[in-house]
């Protein structure tokens, strides 16, 4: 195994919420201020929406890593785009945490038993009508994902030292609906990972550096 940041940075995640900051997360802001500013306006009805961040284990012979999907083309709504398992609450879910393991389980097949989670990051407002929640879990490496064909198009992991390195994201600008907006990006390989996915990823990246 290489690096000691990537097993610090794995057990810096952990620290983080077993602390006290993290049981009341503070609301992950868009990068567009603009579209904060329209989401507080109350004037928006946003459907609940709940997803994993799935992180691999540190051990001494497996460095950490994080788990993503590329979204099949044929989804009406993000299609193509790389995200983080998860999607709409529906009624027998019993919290956001509920909707996350059952999403990621439909999506990727990655059963509810085999997540140890950690807990909550504050919930992002998206002008795509979502109130997205994104929960944090750490799974054992080496775990063989069935990806549900409708859905996902492929799944890939991403080495946590970088995902964790808010150095690593860049800011820039793309059109939706007419109108420029910033949003991040984060690259890895053949990987461009944009929008909610990364402004949530590089909200947690923020949140583990500064310890609260």
């Amino acid at each position: 195994m290489s690096t000691n940041n990537s097993q610090s940075r794995f057990h810096r995640l952990l620290d983080f919420f077993t602390a006290e900051s993290a049981r009341t997360p503070e609301p992950i802001l868009h990068p567009d201020q603009s579209v904060n500013a329209m989401m507080n306006s109350g004037e928006h009805s946003l459907r609940r929406a709940s997803v994993l961040i799935p992180v691999t284990r540190q051990t001494e012979d497996h460095e950490s890593e994080l788990v993503l999907t590329v979204r099949s083309e044929n989804l009406k709504s993000h299609a193509g785009q790389i995200s983080l398992p998860g999607g709409s609450w529906e009624e027998q879910d019993t919290d956001s945490v509920a909707t996350a393991l059952r999403e990621s389980e439909e999506e990727i097949g990655l059963h509810a038993h085999r997540v140890e989670v950690l807990g909550e990051l504050g919930k992002m407002a998206l002008p795509s009508g979502f109130h997205i929640t994104p929960v944090v879990g750490v799974i054992e490496s080496g775990i063989e994902f069935s990806p549900c064909p409708i859905e996902v198009a492929d799944i890939f992991t991403v080495p946590l030292d970088l995902v964790l390195d808010s150095s690593a994201y860049r800011s820039t600008t793309l059109h939706y609906k007419q109108a420029p907006i910033k949003t991040l990006e984060l690259f890895y390989e053949d990987y461009r990972i944009w929008g909610a996915t990364a402004a949530i990823l590089y909200h947690l990246a923020r949140k583990i550096e500064s310890g609260n």
